[in-house]
């Protein structure tokens, strides 16, 4: 059976929720950068102030300002609805808080700048807005509203996005900026007040007149939006708890019983999988906060077709990503109607969560196995054959790591190596067809001082393949290996078997020959039906990997003679 999904032609509430908060996100990340550039001078940051204030003036972008924020309100609200338990992860739980006690302070900002400009024209400038935050009563809630609202969006980011290899490999540097920025925003608006200050004797005396009635007019707006949106949340708590409580009373809840793989639990009906495992304390890995992103929450399940109701948009476009099979659901997502067995199928590690776990990168395998090796051990000394084991991988090795992979994998007579760790898919499959050059060179060279010695003829063969899977350390406690997982490592081993049957030393999947430039020179591709795959494969054989030479791996060769 085959997944197929469909988008639907409106925004879901994923990508809703996603594009208005990343409108928000750089609403707030242009307001830093121009107030980090009063460390300048506070005639550059009204210059660039200017230049702001026209994009989120203008009508296009007031309509796409305000339309994110009321979008992602909403979505935040009928989210905290749709819970059953606010029971969460204390980063879920953080980002939450932060995104709801933002509009607390907002408002005041809101009131003095676009409010002001809109009703009295008056467009404050950082002179006005310097004045202001020399006071200590000003200066810190907007400085809590700056750090609050930063920190909100950057928490949405890293769990939007903490799976992806390119977010990985930059975090560091994305944590930097993170952090610097609003300091740097905070000193700028210090040092703007400076600026002022060494110009001025003294401090303009308080409004008077209109301009205090206009002042205390804006501060009671301040206080009454203020005091709407706290109400506005509590009566959004109280009626969420009121409802599912009339809806237990009234029959229309009941309760269902989930059969765990070691316990059976009792949770109300209208329960996500995801938020009966923390009502009842059991572990679930879920790395984006329960967004259907990640798919480290998904489950297999088993029951009545009755109690599956059926995947939204989303969670059908991430099943669909992960090629998940018929009866794997999306904990986060999946809200049963009856009695069900769910095995989750990620178990987070108490020791090494962040290690075990990995990420999914795009790379090239190569598998590497030796030719009648089973008939040598039969009439060899154990030490002669652990003598040789250990050359013939030290050979794999060393060829593997000169060509830019790593061989992570050493087991019996087989050798699994990885190419792309810190290049793209092209680059790595490039790499792998040089490690094959350099794996043949030095084996027949090593064959023929085993067949001086002990009179052996060695040979071997390789299989090639590339695409997406996970990275990670895998095993049972202390005794863990850094390996790949998915179905480009069955796949690439398979073909090395086939490599048996048709007598070539390397067959190639047609997509990393097509990656690594090489497809043109090896003639026709062959379809075969690889074990573990529900679609045939086009491959390419490869009698002799060392033909591959100078074809196209010249740019590749002196790292090899390194």
């Amino acid at each position: 059976m085959t997944r197929t999904a469909t988008r639907p032609p409106w925004p879901t509430p994923r990508s809703a929720r996603w594009g208005s908060g990343l409108v928000l996100w750089c609403y707030v990340a242009q307001h830093l950068g121009n107030h980090a550039s009063g460390l300048v001078s506070l005639d550059l940051a009204n210059t660039l102030r200017g230049g702001v204030s026209a994009l989120w003036h203008s009508l296009p972008g007031t309509a796409l300002l305000y339309g994110a924020a009321l979008t992602h309100v909403v979505l935040a609200c009928a989210a905290v609805w749709q819970r059953r338990r606010l029971r969460m992860p204390w980063v879920e739980a953080l980002r939450l808080a932060l995104g709801l006690c933002v509009p607390l302070l907002l408002v005041g900002h809101f009131v003095g700048t676009r409010w002001a400009f809109e009703t009295m024209g008056a467009a404050p400038s950082y002179e006005h807005m310097a004045r202001a935050l020399a006071r200590p009563e000003n200066l810190v809630p907007q400085m809590l509203l700056l750090v609050m609202a930063w920190t909100h969006g950057c928490l949405g980011l890293h769990m939007a996005l903490r799976m992806r290899p390119g977010w990985q490999r930059w975090q560091p540097v994305l944590l930097t900026g993170a952090v610097l920025l609003p300091v740097l925003a905070a000193l700028g608006l210090l040092s703007m007040a400076r600026e002022l200050a060494s110009h001025l004797q003294a401090w303009p005396t308080p409004p008077s007149g209109r301009t205090a009635q206009a002042a205390a007019d804006a501060s009671r707006l301040t206080d009454w939006l203020r005091w709407g949106w706290a109400a506005a949340l509590l009566a959004l708590l109280a009626s969420r708890w009121a409802w599912h409580t009339w809806r237990q009373q009234r029959g229309g809840g009941g309760h269902i019983t989930l059969h765990y793989p070691d316990r059976a639990v009792q949770v109300p009906r209208g329960f996500t999988v995801l938020e009966a495992s923390r009502a009842q304390g059991i572990a679930h890995l879920s790395l984006c906060g329960g967004r259907a992103r990640c798919s480290t929450c998904r489950v297999r399940v088993d029951g009545p077709a009755v109690h599956l109701p059926a995947p939204g948009p989303d969670e059908r476009a991430t099943l669909l990503r992960v090629q998940a099979p018929p009866g794997v659901r999306l904990a986060c997502q999946l809200r049963p109607q009856g009695d069900l067995r769910v095995t989750p199928l990620f178990q987070p590690s108490q020791a090494l969560p962040s290690a075990r776990l990995g990420e999914e990168r795009q790379v090239a395998i190569l598998f590497v196995d030796l030719r009648r090796w089973s008939g040598i051990a039969e009439r060899q000394w154990p030490f002669d054959l652990a003598w040789m084991l250990d050359q013939y991988f030290g050979q794999v090795g060393a060829a593997v790591q000169d060509s830019g992979g790593m061989a992570n994998q050493f087991i019996g007579d087989s050798v699994m190596a990885i190419f792309g760790l810190d290049t793209d898919l092209a680059t790595a499959c490039q790499q792998a067809v040089q490690a094959a050059v350099l794996i043949e060179q030095r084996m027949d060279a090593w064959s023929k001082t085993l067949d001086a010695q002990f009179g052996l003829a060695l040979d071997f063969g390789m299989g090639l393949h590339a695409g997406r899977v996970a990275l990670g350390r895998v095993g049972y406690e202390d005794t863990t290996t850094f390996t790949a997982v998915g179905e480009v490592v069955n796949t690439a081993s398979r073909l090395q078997d086939h490599s048996k049957v048709v007598g070539a030393r390397l067959v190639m999947s047609l997509q990393a020959a097509r990656l690594a430039g090489v497809a043109d020179v090896l003639g026709a591709p062959e379809q075969v039906q690889v074990r573990g795959r529900s679609v045939p494969l086009q491959v390419l054989h490869v009698k002799q990997p060392s033909r591959l030479w100078g074809k196209s791996l010249k740019a590749a060769e002196p790292r090899a003679s390194a």
